[in-house]
């Protein structure tokens, strides 16, 4: 029970990484409660209610601040504290620089740079008032390696490397740790759309060979957001099978 008596938010908590990551924060004895505008995300809860565990769902956007706002109130005047934020919802458009429409950057930057700012800047004063706080976000491979066709998603997965590097010089004296995980080739539904042709190639290029689960990154979350990671601060943490 590495969580036991913790509340964390976690944001596209409804599938894929997120999903396992709720999973994995309940059966460690966390109360989770789950930030996404996909519908499937009560369903997700209402498993992990089902097994025992604690577990909400808020549909909501990381752009509508004053939801958040509204959101993370509610949260801390129930249960007094808000202990870890797990940054996890993003989207991809993917298109070379000469295809890109500025709405296909905007989108992107919106949602996976503005809404981690967005959740992070509304939940970090609950942090600050307990002094005590995990802030774990998504970064990604190609944040650290750059990506053909993704100029805006890496561009967001690269700032994210940096922000939780100067959020942890901010923090740090609050009992705040702020630190990334950058997954490398995950099967989700995210990759299960790519031509498997494509996917095939981009497995044998992986030293592990093979493709990452959900749950490997969900346990790189569990790791920072537990006590033994406590001075770990301001780290991106690649998961990613051995590629360079």
């Amino acid at each position: 029970m590495r969580l036991e008596n913790k509340v964390a938010i976690i944001t596209g908590g409804a599938r894929g990484i997120g999903k396992a990551t709720a999973e994995i924060f309940t059966r460690e004895g966390a109360k989770v409660i789950i930030w996404d505008m996909l519908d499937a995300g009560e369903q997700t809860a209402q498993e992990l209610r089902d097994k025992g565990y604690s577990a909400e769902f808020t549909k909501i956007s990381v752009t509508d601040v004053p939801a958040i706002e509204a959101a993370a109130r509610e949260i801390f005047e129930r249960y007094g504290q808000i202990d870890i934020l797990v940054n996890n919802a993003g989207i991809t458009r993917d298109k070379s620089l000469l295809k890109m429409s500025y709405q296909e950057w905007a989108q992107v930057i919106d949602i996976n740079l503005n809404g981690v700012f967005n959740c992070t800047k509304t939940v970090v004063p609950y942090m600050v008032e307990n002094k005590y706080g995990r802030i774990i976000c998504t970064s990604s491979v190609v944040g650290q390696t750059g990506n053909f066709g993704q100029t805006n998603y890496v561009a967001t997965k690269a700032a994210i490397i940096g922000m939780v590097k100067t959020w942890a010089k901010e923090l740090g004296k609050y009992n705040i740790t702020a630190n990334a995980v950058a997954p490398g080739f995950i099967k989700t539904d995210m990759t299960d759309l790519i031509p498997e042709e494509v996917r095939n190639q981009t497995v044998a290029a992986i030293p592990a060979k093979r493709m990452g689960l959900p749950e490997d990154i969900a346990n790189a979350y569990l790791y920072l957001a537990s006590e033994e990671a406590g001075y770990v601060n301001g780290h991106t943490l690649s998961v990613n099978g051995g590629v360079a």
